[in-house]
């Protein structure tokens, strides 16, 4: 018999994330995400996007031994952006038991229904600065600290339990730094400079912080993403809260920003933010700790870029200004960055299937789509 059980208190939320810690300790491709990350974001207190969001987080037992868990949420914001009345499933890890998988995503489903909601949508977070997706393929890649993995018998739990179907899907690509900039990149960013006056800017830290400049490139990131899958609005406090997660420790060299010198102003109308990739370092950690040495190896990867492996976490042109080659600036300086640390490739993340205009770019580099995520439905 399985026993569902709501998690409550910071000892629940401890044996909640440790679950997953467990579970995938012996899995060669899978990284341990930051436990102090994980811990925030599952905490009402601490997670700006409950000012729109409701949740709760279950767990399976059997015999009185974990066996999964289940967080359910409710963005009442996105539900009202996108005309919908749907409750999310995130955080979904179980057993390869068909009766796990059933039980936890039958209690969302009565959770969601408890609150008025008539579909159910996931794998998937709070906003869309959460990891979204269940893999699909590339269970042999090795994942990042900023997307989901899974063992192959998830998905097919989902087709085995009915009624689900594909509601969106996410392709990652892998992409090798070449050696020079190529001049689909080079040369465009050139003509973009001459022709329409756009530059490339490095802003200090100040400028970022206590400048404004940071909440500027949050602001893009809602008028950019505004029309993709899911996407809620970020409000003041939440872009907040991605300013400290992100500029505060960003090697800024890897932040690239575009302005348009033909305003007053010098407008920021794109950005690029990359991080070394902290895959190596969080599997040297203990379960995800920063102590007693997992912060050392956290700070090889950021300060001394001890990896071959560069993140593209968020990039974002604003519309008027893509047809102008925009991009082009952000890549033709990121390339040459990453050239000068030694980055030998680049995790391009997730790119929604139908945006053609994003996957397109990478045509004018080495590169492969190693990895595929998919969000579910189910009508309730």
């Amino acid at each position: 018999m399985i026993d569902i059980k709501r998690i409550e208190g910071t000892a629940g939320l401890k044996e909640f994330l440790q679950f997953r810690y467990d579970m995938y300790r012996d899995c060669k491709q899978a990284v341990p995400f930051l436990f102090s990350d994980e811990m925030n974001t599952l905490r009402s207190d601490k997670n700006a996007a409950f000012e729109c969001c409701e949740a709760d987080y279950f767990m399976a037992y059997r015999d009185g031994k974990a066996v999964g868990r289940v967080a359910a949420m409710i963005n009442h914001r996105a539900n009202e952006r996108w005309g919908r009345k749907a409750v999310r499933f995130g955080w979904f890890d179980f057993v390869d038991d068909l009766d796990v998988s059933r039980a936890l995503l039958n209690k969302v489903e009565q959770w969601g229904r408890e609150r008025g909601m008539t579909e159910i949508v996931g794998p998937m977070g709070f906003t869309d600065m959460d990891r979204e997706g269940m893999l699909i393929e590339g269970y042999d890649e090795d994942a990042t600290m900023y997307i989901n993995y899974n063992y192959p018998y998830y998905p097919q739990h989902i087709e085995q339990l009915g009624g689900f179907e594909k509601d969106n899907d996410y392709m990652e690509y892998l992409v090798k730094v070449p050696e020079v900039v190529p001049d689909k990149f080079h040369k465009i960013a050139e003509m973009v400079s001459r022709r329409y006056n756009l530059h490339v800017k490095k802003f200090t830290r100040k400028e970022l912080l206590d400048g404004g400049k940071g909440r500027e490139i949050f602001d893009i990131i809602n008028v950019t993403y505004n029309d993709l899958y899911g996407y809620s609005q970020l409000s003041e406090r939440q872009i907040n809260q991605l300013v400290d997660q992100y500029i505060k420790i960003a090697d800024l060299n890897l932040v690239t920003a575009v302005e348009d010198w033909n305003t007053p102003e010098h407008k920021l109308i794109g950005f690029g933010i990359t991080f070394p990739s902290f895959t190596s370092a969080l599997r040297k950690t203990r379960d995800g700790r920063l102590l007693p040495f997992g912060w050392w190896h956290l700070l090889r990867t950021l300060k001394w870029h001890k990896t071959k492996v560069v993140d593209l976490l968020l990039i974002g042109v604003l519309p008027d200004y893509r047809q102008k080659g925009a991009n082009s600036l952000i890549f033709d300086d990121l390339i040459q960055w990453f050239q000068h640390y030694g980055f030998e490739y680049a995790e391009a993340m997730q790119q929604m299937e139908s945006n053609d205009g994003v996957r397109s770019q990478w045509q004018y580099l080495e590169s492969r789509i190693h990895r595929k995520h998919r969000c579910y439905k189910k009508n309730l």
